[in-house]
């Protein structure tokens, strides 16, 4: 059946109405006006949902004026699109495929009459009028999916001065914002951002996900069934995992993959090119559910993962106004628990902001040129993240220089909303609105610049001005991704390059590096003479429970109980208990598998039911009845190992006090390839070199510090938080790991001087016109230390120096702090290598009374390693220098009535 709309005429995507700044033939290339007409059927009304995915990867246009089904078939039709649907009377969806959404009566799509024709009917609120299009225009695809083409090559947006390329950018975006209406402007500040159709500018999902590979997120799409194009990405271990191989290049060849793979992806409109990602916040409390997803509870170690990272994945640091995708830092700032986290209010210490709060976010905006930041549901010093102007002008945009026209901050999904309803710093929420757009805040995730901004203008709480300013830099982010004008570097990005082998070898690499042995009775590697294996445990046959949170469609997992099949010829495998089970159900069967084997493996710990992003633990002790289960295993007398998963660590007390668990390994969540990395492990094919990246607490230390509580120095019976500081006995402390091997380790040559004048560490020169380079970050000195392997196994040794003071600086005086790490790679028995531990100045320095970072004179002594494999002292002499000031906080001035929360510090 052909359907026809009532103006009788086919308005293709290349035809549609526009008579506003037209540019003619100054863009070669616009390509010329087809007349086309999209032959159409109607088949059927689907429920939709805010994020549904009905047709696939869906392209958005709202269409306020012109909106009927033939010309929403027309639009999606003369872009190659085989499917097409109306919907809320304005909306036209483009997809490949009818992917979801329940099948209901026709009625539910007949509640809106279109925007075009009042006469025809445009789906419901939330029904999607589904339409076949039976002629779509042929255009370039992989297995159907629509190769995403450059905005300025489609019509009618390349017949607009934003796509005149003779212009300065800043022209450019000025005047597409100049052709836009109010409310067309903010109908663009939110994450599913409407676009313009009747300019040709389609919606865009800013919504995207890729904290260990492409995530599942409401801007993206994974195709069914795995296997077909763009069905699976490279799953890499969670965060805790690769920051615990202390392996900086690892880090920067993981974000390499993951930018590879993401910008094919958005290529064919299978995502977006933004992704808000990585999370930086450090892992200061052991409860916290999302402590997965960082790297380290230490500030330096997460800042060197930072510097790895950002490069990765937005396609390097010498043009950063071209990137392969824009990558976020969040959450900023201060956000280390989900209790209460929507409205927390935290008063850091200004010494704690400079030292440990801080410096992630600034080595990410200054250093590595990220080209997004998201703020945070918190408050700190009584005023909401999104809403702060102190961070995120003063301290962002002013000191840190995050002023490039394509830098922008997203607030995280419903932190606006949360300004006025839940911390009640604003009477209305189109008061919130305005404080946080007028702080910096530039794009929603969520409905309240959408519902609300347009009020904030009319009562004078906002401007136009600001709200075209929040655009400019959106829009010009999305220019440096190529959006707009294409880009030769990243387009050609596609399938092919989606789980290469290379890709497969580094999740294999980056799981099994990540894994940290934390007792071994001579147990492992585990002797050939064991022929029998029980694999017990919640996490033997774990597949996607081996991912961790924020993840996305792996190519494949290979379970521990797949990897071990492939290793032993008799593996018995038992469930024996649930991670946070109470039933004993099973344990019977756990206990004759364990009889009738001569190799024990339990396989436990805790999982996203424990820990996850809204959860955060309530204890630290092993959940359920695991350790009952361990403890009667332990007591068939039979060699037992333990491997323990998940991100947060637990009060491993018991199973290292029991002489009858002779091995215990952390392996985090290490993804895709976790079931082979961890028999490797097991076997010896690979040898632990990895390093906890947080300290494992008594359990008692729930009840001995809130987790309200940010402070990380101790005060009379408040033990103080994480390595530097904690005055109480850890089970194990941060760095920790042990090895297959014996190691031997010797400085090259004489380490240090004796001492050194401050003042002249300063006198590095730089080229005339240089951009200056940040104090903090000039080189203090390499030290050059020989690793020699003086056991029989080749093992990796991981390096970690420490600085500590007693009298530098102001009291009371940190236990110690890393300042340096590099990991050697397969140093085989008998022979060495070298490892060079670069410091930095910024190392050096410790905040005084304002929170400024400063290089104090006094003794200090550097140790290689917890055990002090190696040791040397020097002084510095002279008068104290600053570094990096503090940003002080102003005086601030709002439009409209605020509430600070009644527990601020305003420092």
């Amino acid at each position: 059946m052909r359907l026809s709309s009532g103006a009788g005429i086919g308005i293709g995507f290349a035809v549609l109405p526009l008579i506003t700044s037209v540019l003619g033939a100054s863009n070669s290339t616009c390509p010329p006006a087809i007349s086309y007409t999209a032959d159409f059927e109607y088949t059927e009304c689907r429920q939709d949902s805010y994020y549904g995915r009905i047709l696939g990867r869906e392209r958005k246009a709202v269409f306020r004026d012109t909106n009927t089904p033939q010309y929403c078939a027309d639009y999606c039709g003369r872009s190659g699109y085989p499917w097409g649907g109306v919907e809320a009377g304005t909306q036209c969806f483009c997809g490949g495929e009818l992917d979801g959404g329940a099948v209901t009566g026709n009625a539910n799509c007949s509640t809106y009459t279109c925007s075009g024709d009042a006469s025809q009917e445009c789906g419901g609120q939330y029904f999607m009028k589904v339409l076949k299009i039976n002629n779509p225009l042929p255009v370039e695809k992989v297995d159907g999916d629509v190769k995403r083409q450059p905005l300025c090559h489609t019509s009618p947006l390349c017949q607009h001065a934003v796509c005149d390329t003779s212009l300065p950018i800043a022209d450019r975006i000025a005047s597409l914002l100049s052709e836009m209406t109010l409310d067309e402007k903010i109908a663009n500040t939110v994450n599913a951002a409407d676009g313009v159709g009747r300019l040709g500018l389609p919606g865009y999902d800013w919504w995207n996900e890729a904290l260990h590979g492409l995530a599942q997120a409401p801007g993206v799409k994974f195709n069914s069934p795995n296997g077909s194009a763009f069905s699976y990405a490279t799953s890499f271990p969670m965060a805790i995992t690769t920051g615990s191989a202390f392996d900086d290049l690892l880090i920067g060849q993981i974000a390499d993959v993951i930018g590879r793979e993401t910008r094919a992806f958005a290529n064919f409109e299978q995502c977006g090119y933004d992704f808000w990602t990585p999370n930086i916040n450090t892992f200061l409390d052991p409860r916290w559910g999302r402590g997965q997803e960082t790297p380290s509870e230490d500030a330096f170690h997460t800042q060197q993962y930072t510097k790895q990272l950002i490069p990765g994945l937005q396609g390097g640091l010498d043009h950063p106004e071209e990137k392969q995708i824009i990558a976020t830092c969040k959450h900023f700032n201060l956000y280390y628990a989900e209790t209460n986290r929507y409205g927390e209010n935290y008063n850091a210490t200004v010494q704690d902001l400079a030292e440990y709060f801080n410096p992630p976010f600034k080595s990410c905006v200054r250093d590595v040129a990220v080209g997004s930041v998201m703020c945070a549901y918190t408050a700190t010093y009584g005023v909401p993240s999104c809403a702060s102007e102190y961070f995120l002008q003063d301290t962002l945009r002013e000191d840190w220089g995050f002023e490039d026209p394509y830098n922008y901050v997203v607030a995280d999904c419903g932190a606006v909303e949360y300004i006025h309803t839940i911390h009640n710093f604003t009477d209305t929420p189109a008061e919130g609105a305005a404080v946080a757009l007028n702080a910096g805040t530039d794009l929603d995730c969520g409905f309240t610049f959408g519902t609300y901004l347009n009020e904030s203008v009319i009562n004078n709480y906002t401007t136009e001005a600001r709200l075209n300013q929040a655009l400019t830099r959106l829009y010009t982010g999305l220019h440096t991704v190529g959006y707009f004008d294409g880009q030769n570097q990243y387009a050609n990005l596609s399938w092919e390059d989606v789980d290469t082998q290379d890709a497969r070898n580094l999740a294999y690499k980056s799981a099994w590096e990540g894994m940290v042995l934390l007792k071994n009775d001579g147990l492992l590697p585990v002797a050939a003479d064991h022929k029998k294996v029980a694999l017990i445990g919640p996490y033997a046959n774990a597949s996607s429970q081996m991912q961790g949170i924020y993840a996305g469609q792996a190519p494949y997992i290979i379970t521990p109980l797949q990897a071990a099949e492939a290793n032993w010829d008799n593996v018995q495998y038992a469930f024996g208990t649930g991670v946070n089970g109470s039933n004993t159900t099973f344990f019977s069967a756990a206990l004759d598998a364990a009889r009738s084997a001569d190799l024990l493996i339990y396989m436990g710990g805790i999982d996203s039911t424990i820990e996850q992003e809204t959860q955060d633990r309530k204890s630290l002790l092993w959940p359920g009845n695991q350790l009952d289960l361990v403890q009667q295993l332990s007591e068939l007398g039979k060699p037992l190992a333990v491997v323990q998963f998940g991100g947060g660590q637990l009060d491993d007390s018991a199973l290292l006090a029991n002489k009858n668990v002779r091995a215990l390994l952390w392996a985090g969540y290490p993804s895709q390839e976790g079931g082979n990395a961890v028999i490797d492990i097991l076997l010896g094919r690979q040898a632990p070199a990895g390093r906890l990246t947080t300290t494992q607490y008594a359990a008692n230390y729930v009840n001995e510090v809130s987790i309200f509580n940010p402070d990380l120095r101790p005060n009379g019976s408040y033990p103080g938080r994480t390595y530097k500081w904690f005055t109480g006995k850890p089970v194990l402390p941060f760095g920790f790991g042990l090895s297959y091997t014996t190691f031997d380790l010797s400085w090259c040559g004489k380490p240090l001087k004796h001492s050194y004048n401050i003042r002249s560490l300063f006198n590095k020169r730089q080229s005339h016109g240089q951009k200056p380079t940040p104090l903090d970050t000039l080189p203090f000195v390499t030290l050059s230390t020989t690793v020699k392997n003086t056991g029989k196994h080749t093992s990796d040794f991981s390096a970690l120096l420490f600085l500590s003071t007693s009298n530098a600086g102001p009291s009371p005086y940190p236990n110690k702090w890393l300042a340096s790490y590099a990991r050697a790679h397969g140093v085989a028995p008998g022979k060495s290598q070298t490892v060079n531990l670069d410091i930095s100045i910024g190392s050096l320095a410790r905040a005084d009374g304002n929170g400024d970072l400063t290089v104090y004179p006094g003794k200090y002594k550097v140790a290689v390693d917890n055990d002090e494999l190696l040791t040397a002292e020097f002084e510095l002499v002279g008068d104290a220098v600053i570094v990096d000031r503090l940003t002080r906080q102003g005086v601030y001035e709002y439009t409209v009535p605020v509430h600070y929360n009644a527990s601020a510090n305003l420092v």
